[in-house]
């Protein structure tokens, strides 16, 4: 079974106003959740207490809801609550991907899935922020941007053309004949240089390693950003990297800074690199994480640092089903 929410409201209290409020706010159900209305159970609506002309319920039947039972009942007055209101809840029998609906005024309701926002989360390498952002974003049905992808693929870029990655200006030369994609598929991002999907490839350790001098030149930094912020502007979106929360994205609706015990970092990375099969010391690669941590954080361009009204989230300790719980709840707070 499947549960549908959705909200409306509507000008003034009349029974023509609650008949078109109603239509509309089923009817858009309806079409974005790709369904029919024998398909649909039962409806519960509920309205609040200065809406009285009408029943939204008898609304309902009139739209052509014959064969689901319908409920309607009214609201408590809360203080501070949205006047003139109307909820809905749909329940369906078999299984679909939900589309809430939330219109008009009640879109207040549900910022988070009526209006373009961003989720921010920043952090050091192996505090688990890629791994959270792609949960989150599956969870929350919005555009996963792995924003490291893209100075790893332009690091990779350098690797294959044997230019030096400190080299600022043969590697602002390099970028200029570039072509650097990112296409979703199937929830997934995949990162194409050149016309090669190189998804796999970027996550080479020398390639990490690359990575963090090549993020520190200006001029990749800007050429990147605006790339992103172009993106995070036209859909909702989680990012995740080392700056997103105080230059890529300041005004993120949301803000999180991930970290852990570098010893724990450490172990994580060892863990993902051995299961794809790379030869990997880990106490070598303790020293990387360490040398990227010092030079993340100490570098001119964009340093790693936490925004100051970014959450602080230690996951030293915590599941990845806990932490995802955690930013969750945080979100939920916010809205």
């Amino acid at each position: 079974m499947t549960v549908i929410r959705g909200a409306t409201t509507i000008k003034e209290d009349t029974p023509e106003e609650i008949r078109a409020a109603v239509k509309e706010l089923l009817g858009e159900i309806i079409d974005r959740n790709t369904i029919k209305k024998d398909e649909v159970m039962s409806i519960v609506l509920s309205s609040t207490s200065d809406i009285h002309s009408y029943y939204p319920a008898k609304a309902a039947r009139e739209t052509g809801f014959e064969s689901c039972a319908l409920f309607s009942a009214q609201e408590p007055d809360i203080v501070g609550g949205l006047a003139l209101c109307i909820r809905v809840m749909i329940f369906v029998e078999k299984n679909i991907s939900v589309r809430h609906v939330y219109l008009h005024g009640a879109q207040n309701l549900r910022k988070d899935i009526t209006k373009v926002y961003s989720v921010a989360i920043d952090g050091p390498a192996g505090s688990g922020k890629s791994t959270i952002a792609r949960i989150l974003a599956k969870d929350r049905k919005i555009l996963y941007l792995d924003t490291g992808a893209m100075y790893r693929a332009c690091a990779l870029k350098a690797l294959q053309s044997n230019v030096d990655a400190a080299d600022e200006a043969a590697v602002c030369d390099l970028l200029k004949t570039i072509e650097l994609t990112v296409r979703h598929e199937n929830g997934e991002q995949h990162t194409v240089l050149d016309g090669k999907d190189v998804s796999e490839e970027i996550r080479r350790p020398e390639v990490s390693m690359a990575a963090s001098t090549i993020s520190t030149h200006a001029y990749v930094r800007m050429k990147m950003v605006e790339k992103q912020q172009e993106i995070a502007s036209k859909t909702s979106c989680v990012l995740d990297g080392r700056d997103i929360g105080t230059v890529v994205l300041p005004n993120a609706d949301f803000k999180f800074f991930l970290t852990a015990r570098p010893e724990v970092r450490a172990r994580r990375r060892y863990d993902e690199l051995k299961a794809k099969g790379y030869e990997v010391d880990l106490a070598a690669l303790e020293k990387e994480l360490a040398l990227r941590d010092q030079q993340d954080s100490t570098r001119d361009v964009s340093p790693l640092k936490r925004a100051p009204d970014a959450v602080l989230v230690d996951t030293s300790d915590m599941t990845v089903d806990e932490v995802v719980a955690h930013i969750r709840s945080k979100i939920q707070e916010k809205i």
